[in-house]
């Protein structure tokens, strides 16, 4: 459990092997709700490798101290990600 938005983390274990591998992090808001998109890597068990990077935006709760995950969205490819920015731009062009 983190105590703070800078201890969240999209790494994950199992029985000792890193099966999620955060490779990026950036905070996106903080406070009793708190939204941070991870760039990780998930584990191969077949070949041993890590896969293709994705995107997770993941948002949490702040309660009795610890920060507790409550949603999430994986953007599972780069071709996925580009259509999301595209649209992004698009809805919030710059002035």
């Amino acid at each position: 459990m983190a105590g703070t938005v800078e201890e969240l983390t999209a790494n994950y274990e199992e029985d000792g092997v890193l099966v999620v591998k955060e490779v990026g992090k950036e905070v996106l808001t903080k406070g009793a709700w708190a939204t941070v998109m991870f760039l990780h890597q998930d584990l191969d068990r077949k070949t041993g490798e890590y896969g293709p990077p994705k995107i997770t935006i993941r948002r949490y709760q702040r309660r009795d101290g610890v920060y507790m995950a409550r949603s999430k969205f994986t953007i599972s490819s780069e071709n996925q990600a580009r259509q999301i920015s595209a649209k992004i731009a698009e809805w919030y062009p710059e002035k």
